[in-house]
């Protein structure tokens, strides 16, 4: 099983308890392999939060199978580099700092980009960096990121 197939069996599980699954990590072959998978809610994730989840998919883990051999669950909150996966959570993060990787480079030859969400269509959203604004396309972003400014 790969992570889309995994992801797909666990959203709507998590979602029944309250839960997003924001991400999943899958490490698989020798000894033992690792699931690790990043939870959120409105209210923000307790360590209750990831032990109630982890008993949960435990459950299902045995139940279903999907993972062949020995493996470690971990569960986690994603923290303040949180990935962004689906035009919701563009939406949720509307006025955030982010940091934005296309597949391809766009015809100026920029591919990386950090700055502010500005707008989100069903295609594409708009992000200001430094002072200019650019349009992308959900389909041509390879990985998507909160990127907060952490002031110390």
């Amino acid at each position: 099983m790969n992570e889309t197939d995994l992801m797909k069996m666990l959203e709507p599980e998590l979602g029944t308890l309250g839960y997003e699954l924001v991400d999943l990590e899958l490490h698989l072959g020798g000894r033992s392999g690792l699931v690790r998978l990043f939870i959120d809610s409105e209210d923000g994730i307790t360590l209750d939060d990831c032990e109630r989840v982890s008993h949960q998919v435990s459950a299902l883990f045995d139940v279903e199978d999907p993972i062949p051999g020995h493996y470690v669950l971990e569960v986690s909150s994603p923290g303040v580099n949180r990935r962004l996966r689906k035009p919701s959570d563009f939406v949720r993060f509307q006025g955030d700092r982010a940091k934005i990787e296309l597949t391809h480079p766009l015809e100026s030859g920029r591919r990386r980009f950090t700055g502010t969400i500005s707008t989100v269509g069903e295609e594409d959203f708009s992000m200001e960096v430094d002072g200019q604004t650019y349009r992308l396309r959900f389909d041509d972003v390879d990985t998507a990121r909160l990127a907060p400014e952490i002031n110390v």
